[in-house]
């Protein structure tokens, strides 16, 4: 009984100290309500007021106001640890190294909504400045036009004008760019096509300085716009950075949060643009807040943040204020005033309400302390043109430099802050601002009476303010250009054959200083946006672009559930007609006597009905324009971000390389449902294009009808600078070769390697091809072919290629007779598995290969590649360029030339049949349990298997033979009952019996 008495004490305990935790818990948490909790505090007025505050102040000195508030971008820097390493040495099993050959600048895109004026433009194009000079290339994309076009230009930067009415039409080559910088919320219809494969793993970089959608967030949620909120969670979360200027940005959209938020501090402000007068309009101002032309105004502000503190904040900068009152008349309202505004981002009126409170507390006079809440950059630049002081009344420990300060010291307005340490790295007390204790408010009044003289701002003010804009107009430069350089630096993953850019410390000085302003200065103010409105009204349109697709889908599906339903009905009917015929039909059937058949005819039928089954369906008229000509080309793609590069034509064919995202209403192959082995994300992605040859060569009597088939990488279409799709008239002049057979068993190609940006030395095959592969295609190239030859020897030999000042084929883009493709592909499927054998192991475990230098799930595509060229070469045929803008052709690499060069013993048909053979007997035999890739790339087949197939054939029609005799045996041995008695037929009724 006393246990339990005890244990029930220990329980209330328990429960009182949790009660109490909570309570203190709530007293200190930032962002709790302050109307409640303040509301004890406000309504004091007994005559010690002000020791009071002191007493408070003392008994809370110890805490660090608003302490917990802070954002740390933990997961991303983690993830820059753990994936930045140096690959320019990185050994694989301490027998093969990875080198950057650098032949090219790596380059980046940088992509805006606009080219209209604004701060924005000025931090990119300084950014782009220093980029440019530590080795990158940058182009620039917009949706809209605008008079920052030719600032753009000035720096050597082309600009490119994207349409962007649909998503589906803006045809940009992302992969080409090592990373991809989209400037603003108005450009998500950029980001909504990097959301697609196969641009989903680039690295994208997107910043954001407007807090509009977060303070939007409510409204969604409370309006129950949950498609809204997860279209824009997704783009968040497909950015691999999202960076904002500064700390309290990230906090805004803590909602969208998916661990990818960065700072990078620093930001240029319009105020600071020309050293212009900026109080044009403050009389007007004035008139309108009823100041007078001659009152001092002081702006109070502080952090952007809501926590407890700040309302002894307010009341300890009020307090040391009071002063003041003392140089001014306050009975007499025709003369110079004292006028307070205190600043704050929270629109409430309970706001408005408590700091009259706390002025009226302190025997302010009835209109001397306003509060303004602001909202925008308009509210918060009319406030401090008008302000003759701007104090920061917030003591929270920032991590960035207040903007609002920023703002006031380009506008020359004396600052006077608090010590805080963010604030002390760039402003020195009496020099460009003023700054106080704050535990010691007292030197706050010191500094407000040395700086006002008879209602008027000393001319030691008047020369640190004047300082102070000159400090404010660069500052943070040095961190915001090393910032986004040491962003993109940890990001990008640059290919073998693109140069490192320099460190970031060689950005020259000059680029880290300044805001590049002089290129601005032929631009007007009055042409300057107003980016704010403009986000306003660009998320109205998605809203209501959002809207009318829900009506319109609500109203589809409303005329859809009335078509279906008397679809239904008529479908009902037609059934329940057919089921009574089936009955009918059946009745009369066991009333009649049917011809027996034999149990081959069923046979027969049945496997004639199986071949003939996947005839039935109705094609459409690409699939029948296909049929009769020679020519098909197919164009593998993976996702729909391909989709526009896509021909529509009949000679080509889309073939998708996963299930998932394939184009509607087409007749577009399906290429894991013929090659299972595509539909293993590794393979998929380790073989790129070339996995789309496996697919069609299997059982390719099935899907490819022509005499001719060719292959088109979308990538070609995409790269307009140095690549062109075929042209009509180079269509017609391929057809016309083909059907003419001018050249016979040949090669046609229309990318050619010395055009390829790839290749800007113009380097021969085997150097071209170590450049793309780390450094490694020889020697991968020399132990596939050792391999797959048995071939036992530790030097790297690989057919020669040689340097005739003719090309090769690159980017997949070739055709071939349907019957050398097949042999092709035959070479091909040995090729790979040689290849495979070697690299799998490591790649699978680390996602690192020896033919990249970063991981790369693209490992063996780049090799392969280039094959076509070695086997069409050494199987001596003809190589011949097609002009894909003209339609000339060109042979390359003349067959008489290449006599002795050639390794044609080697890749000699019955060499390469009887390889494939003895591979498919091992298969078929065999049946390996070790991890082979060859089986799994086509078909398995061997002139055994014919033999096979024929004994089991024999065998079961035997066996269906001897069922056959043993069934009539039993029938025959089976007893019979003997006759009882005779049958007697009885004698008509209409005689007599006698």
């Amino acid at each position: 009984m006393v246990v339990k008495k005890l244990d029930y004490l220990q329980w209330i305990c328990a429960v009182a100290v949790f009660i109490f935790f909570v309570f203190v818990f709530q007293m200190f948490l930032p962002l709790s309500n302050v109307e409640k909790d303040g509301a004890g505090f406000l309504k004091q007025k007994d005559d010690d007021f002000e020791g009071e505050l002191k007493n408070l102040f003392q008994e809370i000195s110890g805490l660090d106001f608003g302490e917990g508030v802070k954002f740390e971008p933990t997961k991303l820097l983690l993830k820059f640890q753990k994936e930045h390493k140096d690959f320019d040495y990185l050994a694989f099993g301490g027998s093969r190294k990875v080198v950057r050959f650098g032949h090219r600048n790596p380059q980046l895109a940088f992509v805006f909504a606009d080219l209209l004026a604004d701060p924005h433009q000025v931090l990119m194009v300084t950014v782009a400045a220093a980029l440019r000079a530590i080795g990158y290339e940058i182009e620039v994309y917009s949706l809209e036009d605008g008079p920052v076009h030719d600032v753009w230009k000035n720096i050597g930067v082309p600009v490119n004008i994207v349409d962007a009415n649909n998503d589906t039409k803006i045809i940009i080559d992302w992969p080409n760019y090592g990373a991809i910088l989209v400037n603003s919320l108005e450009a998500k219809d950029a980001i909504s096509g990097l959301l697609q494969e196969p641009f989903k793993s680039l690295p994208l970089i997107w910043t954001i300085q407007e807090k509009t959608l977060a303070t939007r967030f409510k409204k969604y949620v409370s309006d129950d716009q949950i498609q809204m909120i997860d279209d824009w969670k997704a783009v968040f979360n497909r950015a691999t950075v999202v960076v904002f200027p500064n700390h309290a940005l990230p906090m805004y959209y803590a909602a969208f949060d998916a661990g990818n938020y960065f700072v990078i501090p620093g930001f240029p402000f319009k105020a600071c643009k020309v050293d212009k007068s900026m109080t044009v309009f403050e009389e007007n101002i004035r008139g309108n807040m009823n100041f007078g032309a001659n009152d001092l105004v002081i702006a109070i502000t502080g952090s952007q943040f809501l926590y407890k503190g700040i309302w002894v904040e307010h009341a300890l900068v009020l307090q040391a204020l009071s002063p003041l009152l003392a140089e001014f008349n306050v009975a007499d309202n025709a003369s110079q005033r004292l006028r307070i505004i205190m600043l704050s981002h929270h629109l409430n009126g309970n706001y408005s309400a408590a700091i009259e409170e706390i002025a009226s507390n302190l025997n302010y006079p009835s209109g001397t302390v306003n509060h303004a809440a602001i909202d925008d950059e308009d509210d918060v630049h009319k406030i401090l043109s008008i302000a003759d002081i701007v104090i920061y009344g917030s003591f929270l420990e920032e991590q960035s430099f207040p903007d609002i300060l920023i703002k006031a010291m380009c506008f020359e307005k004396p600052i006077i802050a608090p010590d805080l340490t963010v604030i002390k790295k760039y402003v020195d007390d009496k020099v460009n601002g003023y700054l106080f204790p704050k535990r010691n408010m007292e030197v706050l009044t010191q500094i407000m009476l040395q700086l006002v003289s008879n209602g008027k701002i000393s001319s030691l003010g008047r020369n640190i303010a004047s300082i102070g804009k000159h400090t404010a107009k660069n500052m943070m430069v040095l961190e915001s250009v090393e910032g986004y350089a040491s962003l993109i630096e940890n990001v990008i993953n640059l290919p073998s054959e693109v140069a490192s850019p320099r460190a970031v410390t060689e950005i020259p000085s000059n680029y880290k200083t300044e805001w590049q302003w002089h290129y601005f200065e032929d631009i007007a103010d009055s042409k300057y946006v107003n980016r704010t409105l403009r986000i306003h009204h660009f998320l109205n349109k998605l809203e209501n672009r959002l809207n009318r697709t829900l009506k319109n889908s609500f109203a589809d599906a409303s005329a859809d559930d009335t078509f279906l339903y008397s679809i239904w009905e008529e479908e009902k009917s037609i059934q329940t007609a057919f089921a009574k015929k089936r009955r009918e039909d059946g009745e009369l059937r066991d009333r009649s006597e049917l011809p027996r058949g034999t149990w081959e005819e069923v046979y027969r039928s049945a496997r004639k009905a199986d071949r003939n089954k996947n005839d039935l369906h109705e094609r459409d008229d690409g699939e029948l324009e296909r049929t009769g000509q020679p020519l098909c080309i197919y164009e593998p793609y993976f996702g729909q971000g391909a989709w526009p590069f896509l021909h529509n034509g009949s000679l080509y064919r889309g073939l998708g390389l996963s299930s998932k995202g394939r184009r509607s209403r087409t007749d577009d192959i399906d290429a894991p449902s013929r090659l299972p082995l595509l539909s293993i994300p590794y393979y998929r992605d380790a073989l790129g294009d070339f996995g789309a040859l496996f697919a069609i060569a299997n059982r390719i009597d099935r899907i490819h009808k022509n005499s001719w088939i060719g292959f088109s990488s979308w990538r070609a279409t995409a790269k307009k600078a140095c690549f062109v799709s075929l042209s009509k008239a180079a269509e017609v002049a391929l057809l016309d070769n083909i059907q003419a057979r001018r050249h016979g068993d040949a090669l046609y190609f229309w990318v050619r390697m010395d055009k390829d940006p790839r290749n800007p030395m113009q380097q021969d095959f085997w150097t071209f091809c170590d450049s793309i592969n780390a450094g490694n295609c020889k020697f991968a190239f020399s132990e596939a072919l050792k391999k797959m030859y048995g071939v036992n020897d530790n030097s790297t030999y690989v057919p020669p290629m040689p340097v005739d000042g003719d090309s090769w084929s690159v980017m997949n883009s070739w055709s071939l007779p349907t019957k050398s493709f097949l042999e092709f592909v035959m070479f091909s499927r040995m090729f790979v598995n040689a290849l495979d054998a070697q690299i799998y192991e490591e790649h699978q475990q680390s996602g690192f290969c020896y033919l990249s230098l970063s991981k790369d799930k693209h490992c063996y595509s780049r090799v392969l590649e280039l094959l076509i060229n070695v086997w069409a070469y050494h199987s001596a045929r003809r190589m011949v360029y097609i002009n894909p803008t003209t339609g000339t052709l060109e042979e390359q690499h003349n067959y008489k030339t290449r006599r002795g060069k050639m390794w044609i013993k080697w890749f000699n048909y019955k060499t390469l049949k009887s390889m494939d053979e003895d591979l498919a007997e091992e298969a078929d035999s065999d049946h390996p349990k070790r991890r082979w890739l060859w089986p799994s790339t086509g078909e398995v087949f061997w002139q055994g298997m014919y033999e096979k197939e024929r004994n089991q054939m024999r065998q079961q029609k035997e066996k269906r033979k001897q069922k056959s005799k043993d069934k009539i045996q039993r029938i025959k041995n089976r007893t019979h009952q003997k006759v009882i008695g005779k049958y007697v037929k009885p004698p008509p009724d209409n005689e007599t019996v006698l």
